[in-house]
């Protein structure tokens, strides 16, 4: 895993192999951040990642010189290591070891862009955009990212706006107007 572009663009990020995750491939980061890049300006804005894992996404945005970015993670070991790594960079990353609904039912805090990679079996996967839709935690014109398996379609969703596909790893993106 390495850092794709920005301040710490080629930097290979090395994360503990006993970490309950699966990173977003390269190749997928790579075409997200792309698409990203000519819909925001990354400098400055505020970034929610969810189900952080490794940290990979949050790494992403800071690179890119995001201001803000809140890593949230119920595993320990994975929040340790974003926190071990966002020191060793000086990156702009608060992270929360919280289980991730309980951590949107008592955020204040308004974003730019919120990334999820929940589990591909995780239950209330579908109801994701909602919770974030109902505890209005996007700024206007704000985006959400849903990294998801395929068996999943949410274009009936009132804020969704496009759908990618990298193999097995599926991005919907919907956005606050």
């Amino acid at each position: 895993m390495r850092i794709i572009s920005g301040n710490f663009k080629g930097r290979p990020i090395n994360p503990p192999k006993n970490l309950p995750v699966r990173p977003t491939t390269d190749k997928a980061k790579e075409s997200l951040f792309n698409i990203l890049m000519n819909q925001i300006d990354f400098e400055g804005i505020k970034v929610l990642d969810l189900f952080a894992g490794t940290g990979n996404i949050s790494y992403e945005f800071a690179s890119r010189e995001a201001q803000l970015i809140h890593s949230v993670d119920a595993d320990f070991k994975c929040t340790q290591f974003i926190k071990q790594i966002s020191l060793e960079l000086n990156l702009p990353i608060k992270v929360f070891k919280s289980d991730v609904f309980a951590f949107l039912k008592t955020c204040k805090t308004k974003y730019d862009v919120i990334f999820a990679d929940p589990p591909y079996d995780l239950k209330l996967l579908e109801t994701l955009p909602e919770v974030i839709v109902n505890q209005e935690l996007l700024e206007e014109g704000g985006i959400l990212i849903l990294e998801h398996p395929a068996t999943y379609n949410f274009s009936n969703h009132q804020w969704y706006y496009d759908h990618r596909n990298y193999s097995k790893v599926n991005f919907s993106f919907f956005q606050r107007p």
